[in-house]
């Protein structure tokens, strides 16, 4: 495929990624990713089958994107510790971006259990970000940093802590605490690879959820 060729089916996926985050999955049409990408119906065609085939290639896009720029940031460190920071920076890019994703990935989840495609491309981005938290994790138990955990199962629990956390962040609806559940994230994961006491950070995430189910400002809001 031709430079040329290749920039235009991004752009078009660009197109429904945000014909999706603005109008949400079923409202969606191959007109309306059309317009988004400012061309006929007719090219959109001549470079994806249906909408189906558009959608199914901007989730392998997208969580794409995702894992190899969380990949390259963990690549530039070289303690595990560092390493797990930059993935978890990473991974709360930034409030827009993160706000972005989500909710344009939850709305492709929503349909994953009826759409094998979308089960099998979700399923190769899990792996993709456990093989990136396996990597940390060896790395930390080789330096002495982290505790003898079970390395799959750590990489599981590392990504949970991280989708969790942004989920719940975007639930808040405040760009304001993006920061604080980020460095909480990699505090919660670093003390479970490390062993360390957990007490005072099990407190604070305790209070954190009690405050998102109440929607009442918690102290943290308070002070921002």
């Amino acid at each position: 495929m031709s430079n040329k060729a290749e920039e235009r089916r991004k752009q078009i996926l660009r197109a429904a990624f945000q014909a999706v985050f603005e109008k949400g999955f079923d409202n969606v049409t191959l007109q309306d990713i059309a317009d988004y990408a400012d061309v006929s119906k007719g090219v959109t065609s001549y470079y994806f089958q249906n909408k189906e085939d558009v959608f199914c290639h901007l989730l392998e896009w997208v969580t794409g994107k995702i894992y190899k720029n969380e990949h390259a940031a963990i690549s530039n460190e070289y303690t595990a510790l560092d390493k797990l920071r930059a993935y978890v920076n990473a991974a709360f890019a930034s409030p827009s971006d993160n706000r972005k994703f989500y909710r344009v990935y939850l709305e492709f989840l929503s349909q994953s259990n009826h759409n094998e495609q979308f089960r099998q491309i979700n399923d190769q981005f899990y792996e993709n970000c456990w093989s990136i938290g396996r990597e940390i994790v060896q790395l930390g138990q080789k330096e002495g940093t982290f505790a003898n955990v079970n390395v799959d199962k750590a990489s599981y629990t590392i990504r949970a802590l991280i989708d969790g956390s942004l989920i719940q962040w975007l639930m808040r609806n405040n760009d304001k605490l993006h920061a604080f559940y980020r460095d909480n994230c990699f505090e919660a994961i670093s003390s479970y690879l490390t062993n360390k006491n957990s007490q005072n950070n099990d407190q604070l995430n305790s209070h954190s959820f009690r405050c998102a189910t109440t929607n009442q400002p918690c102290q943290h809001d308070q002070q921002l």
